[in-house]
């Protein structure tokens, strides 16, 4: 191979090397790594061949830049860690825009569908529900009790098993985009019936305030951690089905690689869903205003991290490059 052929093969992925360098907040160690690799092989093409040209120091150069960028990450690991938190998992947010949006309509859709087929049938939350679960909420009703549920076992029992629980289906909704999107699609259908069910539930009994009040109290985290688990399974359903120019085995490995990070970001937030529902949603006596606050602030942290935040990061990051 000829000097000139050698270079203009490889000079794109030399010129995205030097971006990452350049933009080291936005550069995630997977992607230095991979960098490195390249240069260092190129490099050792270039010295073999070339050893007389200018590309060989120029290689040297980058290889040597981009190892000192890996061992910056490597002895810093709270800037790494916050960088992750605050740059790269915004930024796979956004990469995963379009699954998200998908996510949510698909999730919105049968809600109503849940609220419908109640409207139509008031038996039907007993197929979703359970009779157990009816008859038990029936009950509470009678006794003017109507989110007891929320109060049956100890606060610190509560908010484990929730937590747990819902951290698990968030899993499984995600590992389900293995098996192409419609696996992830089938669990945001039935968690959409089943909360569209348990609204209308309410609603046609006068309790949708009271209900609404409770169930959103944790259920605005909850919910939308839901949705943006489903969105990454999505993500990773596509990377599958849709390779676009890549091999099938390259998509999906990068769409693993962003749906992940967005995976992760939902764990703190069932956390803190766990916790309000475990500790703070059975005390039903607490004043409306302060439990809209809650839900309030809960929306808008979702809006910030989830929507507006990962805006930012992208111009930045197109700014940067």
């Amino acid at each position: 191979m000829k000097e000139a052929q050698f270079v203009r093969r490889h000079i794109e992925k030399w010129k995205k090397a030097e971006l990452l360098l350049g933009s080291p907040l936005y550069a995630t160690p997977d992607e230095l790594v991979d960098a490195y690799n390249e240069v260092t092989s190129d490099l050792a093409f270039a010295q073999t061949h070339f050893p007389e040209s200018a590309v060989t120091p120029y290689l040297n150069d980058l290889a040597l830049a981009l190892h000192h960028g890996l061992y910056r990450n490597k002895r810093d690991p709270w800037s790494r860690l916050i960088t992750f938190w605050t740059h790269e998992i915004p930024l796979s947010v956004y990469e995963a825009r379009r699954p998200l949006l998908v996510s949510l309509a698909v999730f919105v859709a049968f809600i109503i569908i849940g609220m419908l087929s109640t409207f139509g049938d008031p038996e039907f939350p007993r197929l979703i529900l359970g009779d157990s679960y009816v008859d038990m909420t029936l009950e509470n009703i009678e006794n003017g009790e109507p989110m007891a549920v929320y109060g049956g076992d100890s606060q610190v029992l509560s908010f484990a098993s929730i937590t747990i629980n819902n951290v698990m289906v968030a899993f499984r909704s995600y590992v389900m985009g293995v098996f192409t999107s419609l696996g992830t699609c089938f669990f945001l259908m039935y968690n959409g019936i089943m909360v569209g069910a348990f609204v209308t539930f309410f609603m046609v009994r006068h309790l949708f305030v009271e209900s609404i009040l409770a169930i959103m109290l944790h259920g605005t985290l909850e919910l939308s951690a839901i949705v943006i688990a489903g969105g990454a399974g999505i993500t990773l359903g596509n990377g599958w089905l849709f390779p676009g120019t890549y091999s099938r085995m390259q998509s999906f490995v990068r769409a693993a690689r962003h749906s992940v990070k967005v995976l992760i970001s939902t764990v703190p937030v069932f956390v803190i869903a766990g916790f309000i529902e475990g500790f703070f949603t059975r005390y039903t006596e607490i004043g409306d205003a302060i439990r809209l606050l809650v839900i309030l602030s809960s929306l808008a942290f979702v809006i910030f991290y989830y929507v507006l935040l990962p805006i930012k990061r992208h111009r930045d990051a197109q700014a940067q490059g």
